[in-house]
């Protein structure tokens, strides 16, 4: 019986990992000691946070010698992320920190200066190396990227700061290679029966699944480094730099989920933030259907990824919080695309009086699925202590300590803000901005007030002191409301959303207000976000996933192309 082990170092969702292999009608052991490396017949090393974390954690374990002699012998073995940036010699993430140094190259930040960082979200794998195949030796034999399960037509979810750019003396082990913005950086590596992503294939939907088949399918053969099948001669490609990449538009598909007054856990949608319905005579929740069979609705119809705002009590307690916990879990079986979840991510103490740090909650949601937390109303009291101490870092708010623990690219904060109007600047100490929607008494200025607890207090804080804040903390993107726009359908505030842009450079989710296909198109033309959102029309029906990406697609914008599941 094959032995098929799972390198878990302790860091990131590794369940959507499992998920994907047990999808496919296989089951992992779980590395427990250095000699289970040594006896496996293949390991599977997926690597989610910091690389001096990760490579730190190997040590602690006393894994890292084991890791070396089991590449090298030529097992099969597949890395995935930081799994894959570890064999190199190091990272200008942990400058100290030397890797394994089973490939030559060091893996470095972006520098684009014309994209957001970190790249986060669906792109496309260009072929560097290929082999030139031999007649007559199988009736359709398979290119070496074929081999992997990859698929040059279909796109990759990557979410990443740093990466190892492409360089010609890495062209024996570079498989793929990717563009964002003007630069060029590896994406797989492969030599013998060693192959391992920069991207996430259990977070890459169908495509993604076709590569943990190809792995788990390869017959247990050892092929050292350094040698390819016998085949044919390998042949090594010019990938120039084009003049665009194929990084696409994500479409969010958004789930506000809360227990209704039965105690079932539903999903929502308000009216400027007011879930009941006035309409029925129990003025019960809002009730638009379970979380898990909607998000795997939107996970069928395209959706590139999926939140769930947790707007429940359970928030309160979130260490006991099972009901969303399991909503989670029951989502990540069957969903492979990125999972966020938001709401009591902080740090809490129990009615029992155990406290908990935010960090703790934050694992807990990671285990049970998550790709990514959400902070809201914590990251408001976090920027004002910021600007309190002189914006400079505190080093113990939720969004460092979860940041340093999993990367920035786990830490999404969620703004809902609220137009305050205003005469003239000189009226407030605040970010103004000029709007051409003026005030209800005809004032052409406004400012952008940050709330907390859903909405329901307004603080001494605007949107570009949270944001720019928030950045240097380290969190990895922002999911921008409006709660003047929220249930409208009038369309996103570009106003809102192009300043933000600006202020930053960490993604942007753009969110409340679409209402038609249009929207959708207008603010990524006009502000250049990384990412739509929607909830309310999703969820009704009013518009569908499947129109707003071929709308997206007809208007020139790249997108991700469902692959039949």
């Amino acid at each position: 019986m094959t032995e098929i082990y799972l390198l878990d170092y302790g860091a990131g969702n590794v369940r959507s990992v499992v998920n994907a292999v047990s999808q496919l009608g296989y089951t992992l052991k779980e590395v427990q000691k250095p000699e289970d490396i040594l006896k496996a017949d293949k390991i599977l090393f997926p690597g989610v946070g910091a690389f001096g974390q990760a490579m730190e954690a190997l040590e602690r374990k006393g894994y890292t010698e084991a890791l070396k002699a089991f590449v090298k012998s030529g097992k099969p073995f597949m890395g995935i992320c930081v799994g894959m940036q570890v064999l190199f010699e190091g990272s200008d993430e942990s400058p100290e920190t030397p890797g394994l140094g089973i490939i030559k190259g060091r893996v470095q930040r972006f520098t684009n200066t014309d994209k957001s960082v970190p790249h986060m979200g669906w792109n496309r794998l260009l072929i560097a190396k290929e082999q030139s195949l031999i007649q007559h030796t199988a009736p359709h034999p398979k290119s070496l990227a074929q081999q992997q399960g990859i698929d040059h037509t279909q796109v990759y979810y990557f979410v990443h700061s740093y990466a190892v750019p492409y360089s010609p003396a890495q062209q024996q082990w570079t498989l793929t290679v990717t563009q964002y913005g003007n630069e060029q950086f590896i994406s797989s590596v492969q030599l013998g029966n060693m192959f391992c992503t920069q991207f996430h294939p259990e977070k890459s939907g169908p495509a993604g699944l076709a590569l943990f088949r190809a792995f788990l399918e390869r017959p247990v053969t050892t092929l050292p480094l350094g040698e390819h099948p016998p085949v044919g001669s390998v042949v090594y490609r010019d990938i120039p730099l084009s003049p665009r990449d194929y990084f696409t538009t994500r479409v969010v598909a958004c789930l506000d989920v809360r227990a209704n007054d039965r105690g079932d856990l539903v999903v929502t949608k308000g009216d400027q933030y007011d879930v009941r319905d006035r309409e029925t005579a129990d003025g019960d929740v809002r009730n638009l259907g379970k979380p898990v069979e909607l998000a795997e609705r939107y996970y069928r119809e395209g959706a590139d990824e999926i939140t769930f705002l947790n707007i429940t009590s359970f928030r309160n307690i979130p260490m006991q919080d099972l009901p969303m916990l399991k909503v989670l879990q029951e989502a990540s079986r069957t969903i492979f695309v990125p999972l966020t979840v938001g709401g009591g991510i902080r740090n809490i103490t129990d009615p029992d009086g155990r406290s908990y740090s935010a960090l703790e909650v934050a694992g807990e949601y990671f285990r049970s699925g998550a790709d990514k937390i959400s902070i809201g109303s914590d990251a408001v009291y976090a920027a004002e202590a910021y600007w309190q101490n002189q914006g400079r870092k505190l080093g113990n708010t939720a969004i460092e300590s979860i940041a340093k623990a999993y990367g920035a690219q786990a830490v999404v904060i969620s703004v809902d803000p609220r137009r305050v109007y205003v005469a003239d600047p000189s009226d407030t100490l605040h970010h103004v901005l000029e709007t051409k929607f003026p005030g209800p008494n005809g004032e052409r200025y406004c400012w952008y007030q940050c709330t907390v607890k859903g909405g329901r207090e307004g603080r001494d804080i605007d949107v570009h002191q949270l944001v720019t804040a928030c950045e240097d903390l380290g969190a990895g993107e922002i999911l921008l409301n409006c709660m003047d726009r929220d249930g409208t359908n009038s369309g996103y505030d570009l106003e809102l959303i192009a300043d933000v842009k600006r202020a930053i450079t960490i993604p942007v989710i753009a969110s409340s207000g679409a209402g038609r296909v249009e929207h959708f198109s207008e603010v990524v033309r006009k502000t250049g976000v990384e990412a739509t959102l929607a909830a309310g029309i999703f969820h009704r029906k009013e518009v569908p996933i499947s129109q707003v990406k071929d709308h997206l697609d007809q208007s020139g914008f790249p997108i991700r192309h469902m692959v039949p599941l």
